[in-house]
């Protein structure tokens, strides 16, 4: 005889929480500081990680969103930090012999600011010296002696030409720069229309003069542009040396203050020479350029001999810990502005930005897996700057937006930084599939867990941290009721009586939703109602295709019963996730047997609605009953499987059991209770095995039992694997322990068989089962379909 069950106790539906426990840990606050909670694996991994100074140690967080991956990784890295030595400076400074290629300079921390405004002081030096030097009576002095100089060998040659012309009676005129011959006659120069006037040979004898004159005068000026050339270049050489005297101090002033810093000493001897050239072209008053007026001569200066400062520190500052939200090449690897000027892209040194790798550079940086490898090229050029420990800087699509424009090849920065991914279960074993260069650089997995194990210490930290997070972000205090409310919650959330679910975050948010009511009534004290109206406001929230499907149920547009009896008809428990939102419902199962040789056939995967594991557990009961009935004999039969009135796609094993034992009904003809459901997956031996979401599906079917009332019959049917999880409502907890609602744990089909047909399974013995036992109903069913299967192929042969 198969043992009769009985309901489980009230007791084993949800966890204990003792009052005493809570009202203790809220008097006496956890002693030590708490920055987390639990994931002691995951804490070990990032301290074996930060220990770690040799390439590749980087690591890969595994885990979902919400369990407090980002901050316990950055409060550790942060405590990690201080004890790092802080960082090198580095910036970029003009390559005056290939503008392309600029320089990368590294200072100690708060040098590249001192060098900076060093450089800006020197600027504004050299602005108040020029062109101011050039009025410097020395150098007025030098300029007009060499302007003299050439106005004499000018004069002189002119000079030469006129006493020739005078000679000749022809004087020379030099007007507005222009050198020319008038005639003379008695000493009188000749207008042009006296000279109109004069007889026609003595104007010819003077166009023959004139003629020679302009000759002679030509082959006196012959050299008169190397003259302005060599006047130019001792000009040129003047200033060039006024300029070197005036800038040589300010100069060397910069060299002895940097004197133990050879880059910046290589950059100031560079500066001294083009300082000169820049002075000649911008601060030089004698250039009659009227553009000049409009220059910005600081910003030009600036321009050209300023650094550029990527990052920068101050002493003693810690190791830098950087998140970046948005992982796009530029924001990692930093990007190159452009200006456009007439019509053309044009760039400089100064316009490198940095990216999140030079600023976590010497420390941490942090980024979220799915989006780095949402770019390849991110990708793949973070794995080259970790492999090479350079930070990349060639721009492949910056550089094809900007076409054949100057664009920059600026000097690799060194890097030294422990990376960080947050990312997904499925994700790391993704990468780690499809890159073999995934595991060398990232060594160290920080492995997650979905759940914490309930212990008195740990309730004592979850106590104090909620109650830390009431007082110093919500303003308000949270009593021994709420506190209690607030683990079972945790409970629930880890479907589980032994352990909270590691998701802190979701119990902060409802604290705060709480809160929320609090207020409403005027309290700053969450008690327990509080709790249960932002569990229920949510549920509101969410809940609206729940409600409408048990609207369709009450009105009888899903056909499902919850009293009598039916043959071939189960109810089932199945959860639809939807969103954030996950619910349970009810679903009628039903079979149908006939004689035949089709086997047993799943509706949903006929009608390709069915996935792959809801499909297994199916082909799993041909299997069960050939082990379990057809020792004997062939087993042949014809049966159809369905969960009617489904329009979606199904997955899961969890209506196996149900499955069968509607399976079962069919093949014996005995009917099924229509007031319990069950839920759970079986093997080929009938053993019964655990199912997610347990919670879930038997509050579905009890809301649906109690719009139509409780009458103490209903019930469902678990495995006795998930009583564990039960973590149920107060509401079919209070049901429960007034006898209006049942709850039945079963191990094996046969268990489950007899409650819902209220008759022995039947046990196998010698004999074979007992005569008028469900399994004995159903063994000579089948061997009754095998014969009349078989029978029927007998006769065709005889007829042939």
């Amino acid at each position: 005889m198969t043992k009769k069950l009985i309901p489980l106790p009230v007791s084993t539906l949800a966890p204990e929480i003792a009052a005493s426990h809570v009202a203790t840990c809220m008097n006496n606050p956890y002693p030590e500081a708490l920055t987390f909670i639990g994931q002691q694996r995951a804490q070990s991994a990032l301290d074996f990680s930060l220990g770690m100074e040799l390439p590749g140690y980087n690591v890969y967080v595994m885990g979902e969103a919400a369990l407090g991956r980002f901050t316990l990784v950055k409060d550790k890295l942060t405590a990690h930090s201080k004890g790092r030595p802080t960082p090198n400076e580095w910036l970029y400074v003009n390559n005056y012999d290939d503008h392309r290629e600029p320089i990368a300079l590294f200072m100690q921390a708060g040098q590249s600011k001192q060098l900076a405004d060093d450089i800006d002081s020197f600027i504004d030096e050299v602005l108040d010296t020029f062109p101011a030097a050039f009025d410097n009576p020395g150098y007025q002095r030098k300029k007009k002696s060499i302007d003299r100089e050439f106005t004499d060998t000018y004069d002189a040659a002119i000079t030469a030409v006129e006493i020739a012309a005078l000679e000749q009676s022809v004087a020379l005129i030099e007007e507005n720069g222009v050198v020319g011959f008038a005639p003379l006659v008695n000493g009188k120069q000749l207008s042009d229309s006296e000279f109109a006037a004069l007889e026609e040979p003595l104007r010819i004898e003077f166009y023959d003069v004139i003629e020679k004159l302009e000759d002679a005068l030509i082959e006196a000026l012959i050299e008169l542009p190397r003259w302005k050339r060599e006047s130019s270049e001792k000009l040129r050489n003047l200033k060039k040396s006024t300029a070197e005297l005036a800038t040589k101090p300010l100069i060397k002033a910069l060299e002895h203050k940097y004197a133990t810093h050879i880059g910046v000493l290589r950059y100031l001897k560079d500066i001294r020479e083009e300082i000169i050239d820049a002075v000649l072209e911008w601060l030089d008053d004698d250039d009659n350029d009227e553009n000049k007026e409009d220059f910005d001569r600081k910003g030009m200066l600036t321009d050209f001999f300023a650094p550029n400062i990527l990052v920068e520190f101050k002493e003693g500052d810690a190791a830098p810990v950087v998140y970046e939200p948005n992982p796009t090449f530029g924001n990692i690897f930093g990007k190159i502005e452009y200006a456009t000027s007439q019509g053309s892209l044009i760039t400089s040194y100064r316009s490198i930005q940095p990216g999140a790798l030079h600023r976590a550079n010497g420390g941490y940086l942090i980024m979220d897996a799915e989006k780095v490898m949402a770019n390849p090229q991110v990708w793949d050029g973070l794995k080259l700057s970790l492999k090479t420990h350079q930070i990349k800087n060639d721009l492949p699509y910056q550089d094809s937006s900007v076409g054949s424009s100057f664009t920059l090849r600026p000097q690799l920065i060194p890097l030294d930084v422990k990376i960080v991914l947050l990312g997904s279960r499925d994700l790391y074993y993704t990468i780690g599939e499809y890159d073999e260069e995934f595991a060398e650089l990232f060594r160290v997995l920080a492995d997650f867990d979905y759940y914490l194990p309930s212990s008195d210490k740990l309730q004592y930290q979850f106590i104090t941290k909620v109650t830390e997070y009431c007082e110093k972000t919500l303003n308000c205090t949270a009593n021994e009721a709420a506190m209690a409310r607030l683990l079972k919650f945790s409970y629930r959330q880890a479907e589980h009586q032994n352990k909270l679910s590691a998701r802190f975050a979701d119990v902060l948010e409802l604290v705060a939703e709480a809160s929320f009511y609090a207020k409403q009534d005027g309290h700053t004290l969450i008690d327990a109602h509080h709790i249960d109206e932002a569990i229920l406001g949510k549920q509101y929230r969410t809940g609206q295709i729940s409600e409408t499907m048990l609207s369709d149920i009450k009105e009888g547009q899903i056909l499902i019963a919850t009293e009598g009896q039916a043959v071939g008809k189960v109810n089932g428990l199945t959860v639809l996730h939807i969103g954030d939102t996950s619910f349970g419902t009810p679903a009628r199962i039903t079979a149908t047997v006939y004689a035949g040789a089709d086997g047993v056939i799943d509706v949903e995967r006929e009608a390709e609605l069915g996935k792959a594991i809801h499909s297994k557990g199916v082909m799993l009961l041909t299997g069960y009953l050939g082990n379990k009935y057809a020792q004997q004999f062939s087993l042949t039969l014809s049966a159809n499987i369905a969960i009617e009135q489904s329009y979606g796609y199904i997955d899961g094993d969890s209506a196996s059991l149900a499955e069968l034992c509607a399976l079962i009904s069919a093949i014996t003809n005995l009917p099924i209770s229509q007031s319990i459901a069950l839920t759970g997956s079986i093997n080929q031996h009938g053993d019964v095995q655990s199912i997610g979401g347990v919670n879930e599906k038997i509050e579905g079917f009890f809301k649906l039992c109690k719009m139509r009332g409780l009458t103490g019959e209903q019930g469902v049917i678990i495995p006795k694997s998930n009583q564990v999880n039960l973590v149920l409502d107060d509401e079919v907890l209070d049901a429960v322990e007034k006898g209006r609602f049942n709850i039945y744990a079963v191990e094996t089909v046969d268990q489950a068989l007899s409650l819902l047909m209220d008759k022995d399974a039947g046990e196998m013995t010698e004999q074979g089962y007992q005569d008028g036992s469900i399994n004995a109903l159903a063994l000579a069913r089948l061997a009754n379909i095998a014969d009349i299967v078989n029978g029927d192929n007998d006769d065709e042969k005889e007829a042939e």
